[in-house]
């Protein structure tokens, strides 16, 4: 099972570290690295590009989220459904330290919910709708992030997913709030960026 499942993982892997935000950066001439933020999420590209590059890194990123979760299981020829588990989180690890940047890229928001989307679609449903409402309210992206992967793990229980799925959900959850620990300092401190709102000056690498 060993050597069926492991070339699924590593691509799995591969597959979340795909660089959208380099890569479309790069494509406007810019390094998203060295722009706003730094960081290479849909967030960065969407506030340093527009909609015409934040708008494609976001879809991109949610679907390498998505391919491995929802169809690897049924590719590897192991019959075990539980592995979607497996190749989700890989996923996400990847686009967090992804192999082609020196391991730095995005928070996993995005391909998060492309993970989620697979396993508990009225979960993350839920939650897209809690990103929607918490961005309308605060237009701050870090709080809506925050507020979404909180009502996961709750949703997945409401729904009844397995309690597998629960506990994945549960533990995304917690890694997004680390991932967003120095939003979460921000934001004690009344200095996170709201969504739209420009930035002056060099970029700082922690935020959103």
């Amino acid at each position: 099972m060993l050597t069926q499942v492991l070339p699924w993982a590593l691509l799995a892997y591969l597959a979340g570290s795909f660089p959208t935000a380099w890569l479309v950066g790069r494509a406007f001439g810019v390094d998203l690295r060295l722009e706003g933020s730094g960081n290479l999420g849909g967030t960065n590209a969407y506030r340093v590009l527009g909609p015409a590059g934040g708008i494609p890194v976001i879809v991109v990123d949610v679907l390498t989220g998505y391919v491995p979760a929802a169809f690897f299981p049924a590719w590897d020829g192991s019959a075990y459904g539980q592995l979607a588990l497996l190749y989700g989180l890989l996923a996400i690890i990847g686009h967090v330290w992804p192999v082609w940047l020196r391991f730095r890229g995005g928070k996993g928001v995005a391909t998060g919910a492309g993970v989620l989307v697979a396993l508990a679609p009225f979960a993350a449903l839920i939650a897209t709708l809690v990103w929607l409402g918490l961005v309308a309210l605060t237009r701050t992206v870090s709080i809506a992030s925050l507020g979404a992967a909180t009502v996961v793990p709750i949703s997945a229980a409401l729904t009844d997913e397995p309690l597998s799925t629960t506990i994945f959900c549960t533990a995304v959850a917690v890694f997004v709030w680390w991932t967003h620990r120095s939003n979460v300092a921000r934001l004690a401190r009344g200095e996170e960026l709201r969504f739209g709102v420009a930035r002056s000056g060099s970029k700082r690498k922690d935020e959103s």
